[in-house]
């Protein structure tokens, strides 16, 4: 399974460039076909109110749940005190599997981070070509994976390209996607130094074209099964953690309630040991 792993979908509203006005699915729907990609993880463009944004990203997904992942997009700053309760809403209405934060909006606060780690979601991170703040997130939050979008810079700064083939290295929680990465040879050395298992592919879509991001990852001429783990494999190890943290919790509420549906079966079902059964199974669903 081939995975875009960076893709806006939606309308911003802040309207002053590409990012915060207008991110059609549509066309990148059909040139990821094309190329091959068989599903994507998708957020909003820039927003000004992320709660409406991400309500948006659903229904996108909810248009193509056979192509399209969501990812929740966060406001560090703006949407604090909210940030549990957002993600909450992300996950568990709309099974989205990460959250998206960009640092020329706000970097992560501990309460993002928090959440992020309650919920067992990576967290993508545009760092704006500052990847030093990895050197203080990756070790605090040791549970958390981090992934760095655009290989730490979407502006070609090669400084900030090599900080993160540096940190993919240092740190086994920290990632990095290959979007709109212009200076081949990053990936070559991140892929390098860091192993296949360390990179995903990304587009940018739709503003970029998601063939041509996926082509510079088979330029790599990679063993089948490394181009696999770039490709899809690496994405899908990240996410299938918050199924299992969903599964989990599932199981945990399931216990909890076991008692009071015994107590509202009455004497009568738990004297014939129709209780206990309940019980059992409740636990065995877990």
């Amino acid at each position: 399974m081939v995975i875009d792993s960076h893709c806006h979908a939606g309308q911003g509203d802040y309207m002053t460039a590409p990012w915060n006005t207008n991110a059609p699915i549509e066309p990148y729907l059909r040139r990821a076909k094309a190329a091959g990609i068989d599903k994507t993880v998708i957020f909003a463009p820039i927003h000004s109110d992320y709660s409406k944004a991400n309500e948006q990203t659903a229904k996108i997904v909810a248009r193509y749940p056979t192509r399209l992942i969501g990812f929740a997009f966060l406001h560090a700053k703006r949407d604090a005190g909210r940030i549990h309760s957002m993600i909450d809403r992300a996950v568990r209405l709309w099974n989205f599997r990460g959250v998206k934060v960009h640092g020329h909006e706000a970097m992560p606060t501990r309460e993002v981070c928090e959440a992020v780690r309650a919920f067992g979601l990576p967290l993508l991170l545009d760092v704006a070509d500052r990847p030093e703040v990895i050197d203080m997130l990756a070790p605090q939050y040791p549970d958390i994976n981090f992934i760095v979008a655009h290989l730490g810079s979407f502006a070609d700064d090669w400084r900030a390209h090599q900080r993160v083939c540096d940190q993919l290295v240092r740190y086994p929680n920290v990632y990095s996607d290959t979007a709109a990465v212009q200076r081949f040879d990053y990936i070559v050395q991140a892929v390098k130094r860091a192993g296949a298992r360390k990179i995903l592919m990304g587009s940018d879509g739709p503003w970029l074209h998601p063939g041509l991001e996926l082509h510079k990852i088979r330029l790599l001429r990679l063993p089948p099964e490394e181009q696999a783990l770039v490709t899809g494999g690496n994405a899908v190890r990240l996410m299938r953690k918050v199924q299992a943290e969903r599964t989990t919790a599932v199981a945990v509420q399931r216990r909890r309630e076991a008692p009071r549906s015994l107590h509202r079966n009455g004497s009568r079902a738990s004297a014939n040991g129709v209780g206990r059964h309940r019980a059992h199974d409740a636990e065995d669903e877990g």
